[in-house]
Order: C-alpha cells, then sequence, then structure tokens
C-alpha cells in the first residue's frame, strides 16, 4: 500500500526542487524529508528521484508518482468541497489568474457568475500560469485563467494529463513607443526596424520572448529597465526610457502621447485560456467559463 503522506512529501520536492526546501515548505527538517522518500522507494521497489549537488529531478517513476499524488491531493479536495456544500449550502470557488487577464477578463465574468450563483464563496489568486496550472491540479484551485507563448502549457512536474486547456483569445504583443517617436505613424513595424532601440519590459518572459525574437532578426536587445507590470512599463516609455512588448489586453488604459504598432507577421503572440480538471464541470464552473468566452469574444471581435 502506497503511504500518501509519503506522495505529498514527493510531491513537494517535485515543486521546490530540492529536500532542504521542501522542507522549508513542510515545517519538517531536511533529513525528514529525505528518509520519507526513501521509503517511499522501498515500498515501489524503484527510485523516484535523482539525487544530485544541485538538487533532485524526478525520474520517470517519480513522475507518475507525483501525478498519482496530485491526482489524489484533488480528489480530497473536491471530497472536502462536496462535505462543505452539504453543510452550508454554499458552493466554494477558488479561482486564479494571472494579472492582466484578471484585470481584462474577470470583472464582468466574475459579475455575471454571481448573478446566476449568488450563494457561490469565491475566492481569486493571482499567480503566474507556471505556479497556477499545478494548483489545479492538484485541487487547491478549481479554475485557472493562465496563457502561455509559443511553447507547451507550463504545468509543472508530473504529466498534466488531468488538465483541460479551453482556449480564449490570441493576444498579439504591441511595440509601444513614446511621444514623437520616428516609427510612430507605421502601419506595422519589423523587429528588425528597432535593433538600435531601447528597451524597458513589464514581464521576465516578456524579455525572454522578445530575445527569442529578436536574434531571427539578427539583433540583441538592449534592456534598460525590467518591471512586473506593464502600466509601469508604459509609463517608463513615457518617460522617454525606451519602447515596450506589450500585449494587446494590457494596452489599456492609455496613456497620452504613446503609440502602440504590431509587429509584422509572424509576430509574437500570448495564447490566453482556462485550465480546469477534466470533468469538474460544476454548474458554477461552466457559468465562469462562459462568462469569460463571453469577454474574449467582444475583444475579438473589436
Amino acid at each position: 500500500m502506497i503511504d500518501v503522506q509519503r506522495l505529498q512529501v514527493l510531491l513537494t520536492v517535485a515543486e521546490h526542487g530540492s529536500f532542504n526546501r521542501a522542507a522549508a515548505a513542510l515545517r519538517l527538517t531536511p533529513s525528514a524529508v529525505s528518509q520519507q522518500v526513501a521509503a517511499l522507494e522501498r515500498s515501489l521497489g524503484a527510485q523516484v528521484v535523482a539525487r544530485s549537488t544541485r538538487g533532485v529531478t524526478l525520474t520517470r517513476v517519480g513522475q507518475i508518482m507525483v501525478g498519482a499524488a496530485e491526482s489524489v491531493a484533488a480528489e480530497l479536495e473536491h471530497a472536502q468541497q462536496q462535505i462543505t456544500e452539504l453543510s452550508t449550502g454554499r458552493t466554494q470557488l477558488t479561482v486564479a489568474t494571472f494579472t492582466s487577464g484578471g484585470q481584462f477578463l474577470l470583472p464582468a465574468a466574475l459579475t455575471q457568475l454571481m448573478a446566476a450563483h449568488p450563494r457561490t464563496v469565491l475566492h481569486v489568486r493571482e499567480g503566474e500560469p507556471e505556479d497556477t496550472l499545478p494548483l489545479v491540479r492538484q485541487g487547491a484551485v478549481d479554475l485557472a485563467l493562465a496563457y502561455h507563448f509559443d511553447g507547451p502549457l507550463p504545468v509543472g512536474p508530473g504529466p498534466g494529463s488531468s488538465l483541460e486547456w479551453m482556449p480564449l483569445l490570441e493576444d498579439p504583443l504591441y511595440v509601444v513607443l513614446p511621444p514623437g517617436h520616428r516609427l510612430a505613424d507605421r502601419d506595422a513595424l519589423d523587429l528588425a526596424d528597432l535593433a538600435a532601440e531601447p528597451w524597458v519590459l513589464g514581464c521576465l518572459k516578456t524579455e525572454a520572448y522578445l530575445r527569442r525574437y529578436a536574434e531571427q532578426a539578427g539583433f540583441d536587445p538592449e534592456i534598460h529597465g525590467t518591471t512586473t507590470d506593464y502600466f509601469f512599463a508604459r509609463s517608463l516609455v513615457a518617460a522617454g526610457m525606451g519602447i515596450s512588448l506589450i500585449p494587446s489586453i494590457a494596452l489599456a488604459p492609455e496613456l497620452p502621447g504613446l503609440s502602440a504598432v504590431p509587429i509584422k507577421s509572424p509576430g509574437p503572440i500570448r495564447h490566453i485560456g482556462v485550465a480546469t480538471i477534466s470533468g469538474r464541470n460544476r454548474p458554477c464552473i461552466t457559468t465562469l467559463i462562459r462568462s469569460l468566452r463571453e469577454q474574449a469574444m467582444r475583444h475579438n471581435g473589436h
């Protein structure tokens, strides 16, 4: 019989990448964490992590067991939700979102949700997809508004097969130029046109994305500022620090004098969607997804 507590320890080790960090999260000693993982390996007759001086990585067996640990956690959380609903008559719903997507899509969708399901107790958590998607798989979050660029979803450790991904909209990135910029009147820009420009960016992942596209265009971008907020990045552009790369949904509210110019195809795009656990179509989740789709369709219609 596989010990559920040991599965939880393995899941925490996979999330944090080392025994020491997992121990801090679990409020255990590193030795206790190591012993729990070793005991799990003995019961399975197989190694679940590969140990090195740089931390630990999952073996194929470990990936399978992390997937099982997430399924167990999700089922236990779902059972707790059902018990709470039976005892209180109220539905608990936890929604995770990244910042710009939440600001753009969630408010109107949540208004519709609460009108249709007024006895829903709603919780919203902010986070990047690499943090929130594993929480969906584990049952800690019911739905995540998330995104990815031109690679796969950042689902984290384990196979991620329990996730259901529903695309909402494509969110192209625009070049934002300061007042009076020589290229502000262009209908579209090639990144090569911007090789000599300084950049200020509103997201670390946007910087990595810019560098990849800039390399294809034959230059190495000069980064003068990196923030974690697209509005702040546009404020720095307005102050004359450089130009920026901003997703279309993060271009509001407008800042006076700034120009947002599309990038010639094929340009960088964020793919925005909703992640849930397969088969968990509770009425409140169905309503929220429908409302999010309506908000996305309004944006696409523009």
